[in-house]
């Protein structure tokens, strides 16, 4: 049933109190209530009386309750629960306004004055939950609550919180209270405050980070990840942060994340520490000043069509990770790569053309060395077809004909990483410019065999070459930087031919109906001269000894693009592609498409014969191959064999290997991988209505970074064999590593991470996880049991982050076990 009426309204009520005096104004808008089991009418005392899923709306606001009463002369509202056959809470009063609201079992509101007086409530604010015996509300929303509570707890009976007498809530605001101290499952503790502030504001808002103390029996005391956070707005945040140790030791973190929707987004980090250790003035003392960089940009493609721009920069100095990271996977990775890449097309007389910009960086934090490349410019143009005539009736052959350019010029540097920014560094700077045009056809030949011949030339500008010299006193052979422009042209023609090979079998009873095998063999032949010769200059000659005895060399050798190939090259190269497959009838709860599985993805066999070389004409024969089985486990394998023998003392010598043992080749390498990923359910895509989008849009993007528990269990297993004897001695590498987590309970996760090197027959890294969710605490704790990394931590805290200094940790580096 449901009325509408307009109130009389009166006076307004004092300003301490909810209370109406009585007047002749009406309200501004009318009321609307309605319910389900039945409406009683007074109409002597003027009052309303609501049974039953009572509910009330008076333009912004919402109340719903069990029971609710309506005083037209006053203006005021009286909402209560009521309960059930077994005496449970039912219709409990809802309070809502502008999206917030509460819950209470008492509720008295004055629509006029807008003030109110609630009993027992508990409403959300923020990230947290506040609990109260007697509130009072005034006209701008600010409630006065009594013996109130505040945590992030959302159960009616919270597992622990911060009780007060007295609290103050400015809706979007703050929270302040008097003296409060913290109870866990009803039990005080010593913890107490002369006073509470928590910040209640939507969205960002900037604050100070309170920093973690641990002990470090190698650094001292210390303050870990304090600072200060700065909400800067919409688009941008960023955290500073330090370490201090007690023996002196300090770090400085900064993290910026910035998003602009339907534009791009990423973040950068830039972290510093300056580490101690030992005692000053004495042999085993060090310090060490470390730094490390990470930048992610990534641009949505349709922000500016045409143009994009990216960036993933990870580099540092080689032993950040190794003082500085708790994480396994920085730890145990010793190659860093970094790319930032901007690119553009256009069209230029008729033809699309592609130009792009880049900065290129790799470093091996083992060797401690780093290859830089700022900039490298491309100019690349699309495939371009001279002979094409679209007004022309029929295709010829010679309409298949294209070429494309290429422009590329780098400046780079290899060296050390202590000697990357130094001043000596720019005199092994190294740059050139290289420009190639490919051209290339394809025919049928036979109907069934194609043809595709080609010719590439290049050319590489160089601004630097060299020249060796040989001094007779010093017997030493000199090599000088010649400063110049300098060309070296290049090219090379080939030709190679394809076909496809189909056989199948068919099975006429059964599930199988056929296997088919597909193989695709090739036969190429290529042509490079002998750039070495002395009409090309490309290559000079040198004495090395007082006795005459030289050696050639290219005057390009240091260049970025190597020079131009010495020795005639005459290469017949012959490969041999193979896939097989089975077909399996249709299941009969499906469709009547036929199944097609694959048995052998590919099989590959591989080698060449160079014409023009005077010894070791045939190359090692090449043999790869892949496969899945059972649809989980992935396998591949290779192997090389060497056609020709060695002597006793490993040298290889032109006797074939068959004329000795009857075999087509020596094995020289065999390589073994196996691997799978299980798990007991595909990983779904998360949904909720707790949190912000972008922390639901973060969360689903990067699904590693969180515990999981609907995923009951995952397990990856990778067994890795590599075989070399490329002459006498042979090495054998193999080992088995293992990674996965499971749910032991519903609220208790473990994960591991492991390996086993059967050559060194000892355990690789090893780390065990375990997480226990604690409703609205959670608990994690990380072991690293032994081997260099050995160390530990365990942390309780709570899981909001408007409280995520109420927490305990404990940890114990691994070089505190030095």
């Amino acid at each position: 049933m449901l009325i509408t009426a307009p109130f009389n309204a009166y006076a307004s009520a004092p300003a301490d109190s909810i209370k109406a005096s009585p007047g002749n104004s009406l309200l501004k808008s009318k009321v609307a209530y309605k319910a389900s089991d039945s409406i009683r009418f007074n109409i002597v005392e003027q009052k309303v009386y609501l049974f039953g899923n009572a509910d009330v709306k008076y333009e912004d606001i919402s109340l719903t309750a069990s029971y609710i009463e309506l005083d037209l002369n006053s203006n005021l509202v009286h909402a209560k629960f009521g309960r059930d056959s077994t005496g449970k809470k039912i219709g409990i009063p809802k309070f809502e306004q502008n999206g917030t609201g509460f819950s209470a079992d008492s509720i008295k509101y004055n629509f006029e004055t807008k003030k109110g007086k609630i009993s027992d409530v508990i409403t959300k604010e923020g990230e947290g939950f506040i609990h109260g015996k007697v509130v009072k509300k005034d006209t701008n929303n600010v409630f006065y609550i009594k013996k109130g509570r505040y945590t992030t707890c959302d159960l009616e009976h919270p597992h622990f919180f911060i009780g007060a007498d007295k609290l103050k809530v400015i809706p979007d605001d703050k929270i302040i209270t008097g003296p409060a101290y913290l109870s866990i499952a009803d039990v005080p503790t010593p913890l107490v405050v002369p006073f509470g502030f928590f910040p209640n504001k939507k969205g960002q808002s900037s604050g100070i980070i309170v920093p973690t103390y641990g002990k470090s029996q190698e650094l001292g005391f210390a303050l870990r990840d304090g600072g200060y956070y700065f909400g800067i707005n919409d688009y941008m945040d960023m955290a500073i942060k330090g370490d201090i140790y007690s023996y002196g030791s300090w770090g400085l973190k900064t993290l910026t994340n910035y998003k602009k929707k339907y534009k791009y987004d990423g973040s950068f980090n830039l972290n510093y520490a300056r580490i101690l250790t030992g005692i000053p003035e004495t042999p085993d003392f060090s310090s060490k000043n470390d730094f490390f960089v990470r930048w992610s940009h990534t641009q949505n493609p349709k922000a500016k069509p045409g143009r994009n721009f990216s960036a993933n920069v990870n580099g540092g100095s080689s032993n950040y990770n190794k003082y500085n990271s708790t994480n396994s996977r920085d730890y145990l990775t010793n190659t860093f790569q970094s790319n930032v890449n901007y690119n553009k097309t256009f069209n230029l007389f008729k033809t699309q053309f592609n130009f792009s910009a880049s900065a290129r960086h790799s470093q091996n934090t083992n060797t401690k060395i780093v290859d830089l490349s700022l900039p490298e410019l491309a100019l690349a143009s699309n495939r371009i077809f001279p002979f094409k005539n679209s007004n022309r009736i029929g295709a010829k052959w010679y309409d298949k004909i294209g070429f494309s350019w290429t422009s590329t010029a780098v400046n780079s540097i290899s060296t050390y990483d202590s000697l990357l920014f130094k001043e000596r560094s720019l005199d092994i700077m190294r740059n050139a410019m290289r420009h190639t045009v490919p051209i290339s056809t394809s025919f049928n030949i036979l109907k069934y065999f194609t043809l595709t011949p080609s010719i590439s030339a290049s050319s590489v500008w160089y601004l630097k070459t060299i020249n060796k010299t040989y001094n007779a006193d010093s017997n030493k052979v000199y090599t000088d930087t010649v400063n110049g422009f300098r060309t070296a042209n290049e090219a090379s023609a080939s030709a190679n031919l394809t076909t496809k090979l189909y056989g199948t079998y068919q099975f006429r009873h059964g599930t199988l109906k056929a296997i088919r095998h597909l193989m695709i063999p090739s036969v190429g032949v290529s042509y490079r001269p002998d750039y070495s010769n002395e009409k090309f200059g490309y290559y000079q000659t040198v004495d090395i000894d007082k006795y005459g005895k030289t050696e050639k060399y290219s005057v390009f050798q240091n260049g970025i693009y190597g020079s131009p190939g010495s020795g005639k090259s005459g290469n017949v190269n012959m490969s041999l592609s193979n896939t097989v497959e089975m077909k399996l009838k249709p299941k009969e709860d499906t469709s009547n498409i036929d199944r097609k599985v694959p048995l052998i993805q590919a099989f590959n066999i591989s080698t060449s014969y160079n014409m023009a070389a005077e010894h070791f004409k045939w190359a090692l024969i090449n043999l790869n191959g892949r496969t899945m089985l059972f649809k989980k486990l992935d396998v591949n394998a290779s192997a090389a064999l060497d056609p020709y023998r060695i002597d006793t003392s490993g040298k290889r010598i032109e006797r074939w290997e068959w004329t000795a043992n009857q075999r087509i080749g020596r094995l020289t390498n065999v390589g073994l991988n196996l691997g799978t990923s299980l798990q007991s359910k595909e990983r779904d895509k998360k949904e909720s209505k707790k949190g912000t989008e972008q922390e639901l849009e973060y969360i689903n993007a990067h699904p590693n970074e969180f515990v999981d528990f609907s995923v009951p269990w995952t397990l990856s297993l990778y067994y890795s064999l590599q075989y070399s004897k490329p002459q006498l001695v042979k090495t054998v590498t193999q080992a088995l590593s293992f990674s996965g987590d499971c749910n032991i309970t519903k609220n208790w996760k473990i994960g591991f991470r492991s390996g086993y090197d059967f050559v060194q027959k000892d355990f690789t890294y090893t780390s065990v996880d375990i997480y226990r969710d604690l409703h609205c605490w959670e608990m994690s704790f990380n072991w690293v049991p032994f081997g260099l990394r050995q160390s530990y931590n365990v942390s309780i805290k709570v899981k909001a982050a408007v409280l995520q200094d109420l927490k305990l940790n404990r940890k114990r580096e691994w070089y505190d076990f030095q």
